[in-house]
């Protein structure tokens, strides 16, 4: 069927039955005594050597410690130098992880912890509290202080650890991070061996990542999240990078630790390039090290990335990607070579990778320009939610295509772009209106720190838009309703009205949370 894409760069064979483990274990010695990780604040360095070590000691100690294989181990910890070692030295027992977010309530960790039946937790000591009341609820047993548990690891000598383990099945699962919840209740994704290698073997390909320079890439992104598990601790170990680790945004420690380590490759979210596009301390420090970034997570405005290459010269490839968890992390990309990005665009297809824009009603895959739900088939295309089976049935179909419940269209040359989540758009009158849209809109006016837009509910219309607006300079409503109407189409109008607020709320990965601004505008 000519309507379905496939990759244009050449397939990439990925081994049906390696263990993700042993290839990253291969990759580590490949690399040998280059620097893996570095603690941003604290320097403390581990060379890939290092990384074999304590992977092969953490395994030995998480058996010592009744860990099985299949057994389930939560990770509920921030960006430590430790959360690699912790996830593959759980994996090379053949135990799965799962990974849950830092800041999660008792409740929501609880939440995790009983769907995903997991035995064992591995925490941070400010976070122990949050741990030990979730895992009372859920009734967890072990929980694991990470200070403690490293010490243990370093005086294990690995003689529990004969060998490391093997799938009999590449298709099993080995990691289930929680999808963002954006889309109902948050769902372990089962990812498997086979994505990950073939994630790291795709997306790291010479097209798509720099091969001719060693990279030195800042983490500041979650590594709970799917993007820092499959990217910043799984591509980049795949390329023998070196791997800077932040917890968490801070804008002067953000600056100082590119300008330290000379940081050449910033993944990032659209939130760090509007800081990086338009905040006054940029200018305070030397930037020029940095080469490359990509954004991704959600759509960015066209104007935010070009304001931020502009400002940082030395940026000389700026590109959008695409991804979601349930493909692993990265799907669709735009190419390294800065020629051969599209600016607004999320890039092309991976190589292995196919796709199709299929007609919301009919579910007719359609042409070039129209716009429907992008569906994506390859071997980064995950196995399903865990104990889930209608959701899974609803996202996953039986010959291998993922629902990926966001909106877009691919050009004549296969570039695709997002235009819209399924579950986001806005109806008025019968009209789809794209909130990405309207806040890349007023977020280009230069009094607008920050906005989302959300549907409120009319007994006419529908739905209208109303935007919530974070100001930088003093702007009335007025103006702001004037300078929307002036640019969109009068379906798009904010109809809803506006509102001033100090802050939007967004998910760690600078996804915003419409749903909770709706909830609260309801609740009024």
């Amino acid at each position: 069927d000519d309507r379905i894409l496939r990759s244009s760069y050449p397939a990439i064979d990925v081994p049906k039955n390696q263990s993700y483990v042993q290839f990253i274990l291969d990759c580590c010695k490949r690399n040998g005594d280059k620097e893996a990780l570095v603690d941003g604040p604290t320097g403390e360095t581990y060379t890939y050597t290092d990384l074999i070590t304590l992977i092969k000691k953490c395994g030995s100690a998480l058996l010592q410690a009744g860990v099985k294989p299949k057994d389930v181990a939560l990770l509920h910890l921030p960006n430590i130098m430790q959360y690699p070692v912790y996830l593959y030295g759980a994996q090379a027992i053949g135990a799965v992880v799962t990974t849950a977010n830092p800041g999660y309530t008792v409740d929501e960790l609880a939440y995790q912890l009983i769907d995903s039946s997991a035995k064992y937790i591995i925490t941070d000591s400010k976070l122990y509290h949050t741990a030990i009341e979730a895992a009372r609820k859920a009734n967890v047993e072990h929980v694991f202080e990470s200070v403690e548990f490293f010490k243990d690891l370093l005086k294990d000598d690995g003689s529990k650890l004969k060998g490391v383990y093997s799938p009999t099945d590449p298709t099993e699962a080995i990691c289930m991070p929680y999808s963002s919840g954006t889309t109902g209740v948050s769902k372990g994704v089962l990812q498997s061996h086979y994505n990950y290698i073939g994630h790291a073997l795709s997306l790291g390909s010479k097209e798509f990542m720099q091969w001719d320079k060693r990279l030195v890439t800042l983490s500041l992104l979650p590594l709970f999240h799917a993007f820092g598990l499959a990217v910043n601790v799984g591509m980049h170990f795949y390329l023998g990078s070196k791997v800077i680790l932040l917890q968490g945004f801070e804008p002067e420690q953000l600056l100082k630790t590119i300008e330290k380590y000379k940081v050449n490759d910033f993944p990032m979210v659209p939130p760090l390039a509007l800081f990086l596009a338009k905040h006054p301390l940029v200018d305070k420090y030397d930037l020029s090290s940095l080469e490359s970034m990509i954004s991704a997570a959600a759509p960015v405005g066209k104007g935010i990335l070009r304001t931020m290459a502009e400002r940082i010269p030395s940026l000389k490839i700026v590109r959008q990607g695409y991804g979601l968890t349930e493909a692993t992390a990265g799907a669709i990309v735009n190419p390294i070579d800065p020629t051969k990005c599209k600016d607004g665009s999320v890039g092309v297809l991976l190589p292995n990778l196919e796709g199709k824009v299929t007609d919301l009603d009919t579910g007719e895959a359609l042409g070039p320009n129209q716009e429907g739900e992008i569906c994506l088939r390859g071997p980064i295309v995950t196995h399903g939610y865990l104990n889930k089976p209608e959701q899974t049935a609803n996202t996953f179909t039986s010959d291998g295509w993922l629902r990926t419940g966001d909106i877009g269209y691919y050009d004549t040359e296969d570039y695709f772009y997002i235009t819209d989540r399924l579950k986001e758009l806005i109806k008025y009158k019968g009209h789809q209106v794209p909130p990405a849209e309207l806040e890349a809109l007023l977020v280009s006016h230069p009094h607008i720190a920050d906005a989302a837009v959300i549907g409120i509910p009319d007994d006419v219309a529908g739905e209208l838009p109303r935007a919530f607006v974070v100001v930088k300079a003093e702007i009335s409503e007025r103006e702001i309703l004037d300078f929307v109407t002036e640019h969109v189409a009068p379906e798009k109008k904010l109809r809803g009205g506006v509102e001033f607020v100090e802050a939007i709320p967004k998910t760690p990965t600078g996804k915003i949370l419409r749903r909770v601004l709706k909830k609260e505008a309801l609740a009024r």
